[in-house]
């Protein structure tokens, strides 16, 4: 009994101590004055920007330093840095032109300090540096755009085109990117003239100039299907079960079979295709396995593509030539082992679009040569496959 009194009473103790507690308002002097203001501001200017580096009042009311800056006319920018910190960071600027800045020390309760107007005067923004990279391509069945951001800002590539010769200028695709350079491409157009044009947009609504070019998108066709399997001595062609053949590949039947070599392979490997006539391939559509298993086990991670019209018969690489590497891509970025929807209907349910870079030349034979697996294994699987380009 005298223990359970005791426990009691230490806890009634506990309990008031955190009422106590729980009660307890910090307060900071609210009819103190605003801080005095930084002093010896220092400017290094930046693309599209500034970082200032300042000296601190020595202020125990002083919460943070803001700055407050017009980046385009009528849209202002605040930037914000707490005391523990002498730097600040700008940015957002789309010119190079000389910009007013007012430097500001604020309290705790708020109240701001005059502030310390300074001049800045950015380097040349991100937007406009990627712009000088752009370049815009006729593309089979549309057009290809060639960029460099190699300062990797959040960048919009807005393609426009005057799609009925009528001076009116209507969207077809907005990318987004921060990747340091890439080729994007626009498909779905018919091969007659037009006038397209491209422009750079960041995250402030900075625009750059605008390139426009007169282009005639290419030709492409879908190669018509079943083709054929050509079995050369160095292809890996025997299925892990006799259900798991090469022509699965191009059944047309994305969900009712698959191609699955055996699991004593190794990986590199490949299989060699006949697509019945020449080819000028444009691009290549892979559909992965089914939904359970996309972006893992034996589905393709990295391959190349190769062309032949004269297969060596011993199965070399010498009269060979590579059509281009590729790597798959994982709309939603999960880790191994996670999928979202729009990875299975990217990967699996439309198959997943490989273009080709460069133009080839028109090649009847191509060679699948797998280099990696999401699982890392020596078993390759694979549901369909299929061809653009122009037959010639």
């Amino acid at each position: 009994m005298k223990i359970l009194n005791f426990i009691t009473a230490i806890c009634f103790i506990f309990l008031c101590s955190k009422c106590r507690e729980e009660d307890r308002l910090d307060h900071y002097a609210t009819g103190a004055g605003a801080p005095p203001p930084v002093t010896n501001v220092r400017i290094v200017n930046t693309p599209g920007g500034a970082v200032l580096t300042y000296d601190l009042p020595k202020d125990p009311n002083l919460s943070y330093v803001k700055a407050v800056y017009e980046i385009q006319p009528g849209v202002f920018n605040e930037a914000k840095s707490s005391y523990y910190t002498d730097t600040l960071a700008l940015a957002g600027y789309g010119d190079t032109s000389q910009h007013e800045v007012k430097l500001y020390s604020v309290g705790r309760n708020e109240k701001a300090s005059e502030p310390v107007v300074l001049k800045v005067k950015p380097l040349t923004a991100p937007v406009i540096l990627a712009f000088d990279s752009l370049k815009l391509e006729a593309a089979f069945g549309g057009v290809k755009i060639r960029y460099q951001n190699l300062l990797e800002a959040n960048l919009a590539i807005v393609l426009i085109a005057d799609t009925l010769n009528n001076g009116i200028w209507v969207p077809l695709q907005t990318f987004y990117t921060r990747a340091p350079g890439g080729v994007v491409s626009f498909r779905g157009l018919p091969s007659s003239e037009k006038k397209f044009a491209i422009y750079l947009r960041d995250r402030w609504n900075n625009k750059s100039d605008t390139l426009v070019r007169t282009l005639t998108p290419l030709f492409e066709e879908k190669v018509p299907k079943p083709f054929k399997a050509l079995i050369l001595p160095t292809d890996e062609t025997i299925p892990v079960e006799p259900p798991y053949t090469l022509d699965k590949m191009w059944d047309g039947l994305v969900d009712q079979g698959i191609f699955a070599s055996r699991h004593s392979t190794s990986t590199p490997q490949w299989f060699t295709i006949d697509l019945g006539k020449k080819v000028v391939i444009s691009r290549m559509k892979m559909h992965q396995r089914a939904p359970n298993y996309t972006y893992t086990g034996a589905n393709v991670k990295s391959f190349e593509l190769w062309g032949s019209n004269n297969p060596d018969t011993n199965g070399g690489w010498t009269n060979w030539t590579m059509i281009g590497s590729f790597q798959s891509y994982k709309p939603s970025g999960l880790p191994a082992g996670k999928v979202s929807a729009e990875d299975i209907a990217y990967a699996h349910t439309n198959g997943e679009d490989f273009d080709v870079q460069e133009i080839p030349q028109a090649y009847r034979y191509v060679r699948f040569k797998t280099t990696a697996t999401y699982g890392g294994g020596p078993q390759v699987t694979i549901a369909e496959l299929s061809f653009w380009g122009q037959i010639q």
